[in-house]
């Protein structure tokens, strides 16, 4: 048994093309034999890696749970640069990229330049037809619970990007632990906002619906312009996304009181960034349905905590409570803290990477007595709430004044003329560190960075208000939707 052989349990299950076209189990199940005939035909075994680099659509869906099926899958971000896929493709050592672009694409030149055979989707009926000349091969086994589905890089904002080995287990465990959080049910229905090639969007979007029998829309790349259309046409009871998606939609809700006012929603959930609470409390407004903000990331199959729905009570600025792993807060001696104490988050469970595919003092600086340590600083209250207070790795060490740029963050938001606020850590030649901020103003909003300092007086110490204050009309995000606090000093032109 893999993660496939468990999702084709369910019946009703179904996969939606953006124009309403569907796949159920049935034909799903041939369209992965017939793909899995394929790979037999060029060898491929259960300990193959397959690089996929296709955009959003049904076609990720069906090449993903193909490949899973016979092998091990890695997806790959579409917009890539030639040096960018070639540091992937040396890390990874596919034996088969998967993709559906025409041979001027970043993705195939580096795949020719590195000999790397390539399999475009638009052929797959040919192939599946024996136009290869050979029979199907079932001569190699099929992947179990203990071998790995999925490998990807984790951002690399400080350091190289890791190898990430997930396997069916993690990936299961952690699609039940989502499903069991969010009361999932197989009348459900979900639109995909989120981008194939991240955790979020692979497990939360895609995974954690169909594991419960439940309906999936693959829409393609998240465009704002097209959410409302999409909201009016497809009527999905849920979506998943990130804060920054949730802002835009926001932003454009004005223009679309109809569709918004015969939305059929339950609920929206937003995780893989902090969601400031103003988005929060603006989203529930406009739509009229909790939002339920959730904690993961990449080395927990996605979720680690979550807010639950009602009657269960949310706690607004916590991520929530552990669902279906442990969570506690350790000292920099592991000892566990008392509540409301902070300190670094670590997690165990079923759904959480036992090591890297990297060397062994990363893996030892990494993992401690079974407990993974996600590198976030927080606390958990009285209730087993947990609240993040920033990324120890994030710290801002002002000539010795240790800032936590979450907590800036948080103060200059509730200006009301800000609609972004995200502070960052520049160099200083005596401090070694300073703080500066980047701020979006609200539309048709207009203010100086004196009336913001003056702002955050008495709100938290000076040191902590930033000296240098950057107005922009957008920051920028990383390939997910995120931001990227550490080297956005670097983005903006800031430093070399």
């Amino acid at each position: 048994m893999n993660l496939y052989s468990h999702l084709k349990k369910q019946k009703s299950l179904k996969i939606i093309s953006e124009d309403c076209k569907f796949i159920d189990v049935p034909k799903l199940d041939k369209i992965v034999v017939d793909n899995n005939n394929i790979l037999s035909n060029f060898g491929i075994k259960k300990n193959d890696v397959i690089g996929i680099v296709l955009e959003n659509g049904i076609d990720f869906i069906t090449t993903f749970l193909s490949v899973i099926n016979k092998s091990i899958a890695a997806p790959l971000n579409p917009n890539y640069s030639i040096r960018e896929f070639d540091f992937y493709y040396t890390d990874l050592k596919p034996k088969i990229i998967i993709t559906n672009f025409n041979k001027d694409h970043a993705a195939l030149k580096c795949a020719r330049k590195k000999k790397i055979r390539i399999l475009n989707i638009k052929n797959f009926v040919l192939y599946a037809k024996g136009n290869l000349g050979k029979k199907p091969s079932n001569k190699y086994p099929k992947p179990t619970l203990s071998d790995t589905a999925l490998i990807l890089h984790t951002s690399g904002t400080t350091s190289r990007p890791k190898m990430v080995p997930l396997s069916h287990r993690n990936l299961l465990k952690s699609a039940y632990n989502i499903s069991v959080s969010l009361k999932l049910r197989k009348k459900d229905k979900n639109i995909i906002l989120m981008p194939s090639f991240h955790i979020h969007g692979i497990v939360a979007s895609i995974i954690a619906p169909l594991f419960k029998g439940a309906q999936v829309v693959a829409l393609p790349k998240f465009n704002v312009l097209n959410f409302y259309n999409y909201l009016s046409i497809h009527n999905p009871t849920w979506f998943t996304a990130v804060p920054t998606m949730l802002q835009s939609i926001v932003d454009r809700s004005k223009n679309n009181k109809n569709i918004i006012k015969l939305n059929k929603l339950r609920f929206i959930r937003s995780s893989s960034a902090s969601l400031p609470s103003n988005t929060l409390k603006e989203v529930e407004n406009i739509f009229k349905v909790p939002v339920i903000e959730s904690y993961g990331m990449t080395e927990a199959s996605h979720q680690m905590t979550t807010n639950l729905l009602p009657p269960y009570k949310r706690k607004i600025g916590s991520v929530g409570v552990a669902v279906g792993l442990e969570v506690k807060i350790v000292n920099s001696n592991f000892d566990r803290l008392k509540p409301y104490e902070v300190g670094e988050i670590v997690i165990k469970g079923n759904n959480v990477i036992s090591k890297y595919l990297a060397n062994k003092e990363i893996n030892i600086n990494s993992f401690h007595k079974n407990w993974f340590k996600t590198g976030d600083l927080g606390y958990l209250d009285s209730d087993n709430c947990l609240f993040i207070t920033g990324r120890i790795k994030e710290i801002i060490n002002r000539g010795g004044e240790k800032i936590s740029p979450k907590e800036v963050d948080d103060i200059f938001i509730k200006h009301s003329k800000v609609a972004k606020a995200i502070s960052f850590a520049i160099e200083h030649p005596k401090l070694g560190e300073d703080i500066a901020l980047a701020i979006v103003l609200k539309e048709n909003k207009q203010c100086v960075a004196s009336e913001l300092k003056d702002f955050a007086k008495n709100k938290i110490a000076s040191f902590k208000i930033p000296k240098k204050i950057y107005f922009l009309k957008s920051i920028p995000l990383g390939a997910t939707g995120k931001i990227q606090r550490i080297g956005l000093a670097k983005k903006l032109g800031i430093e070399k």
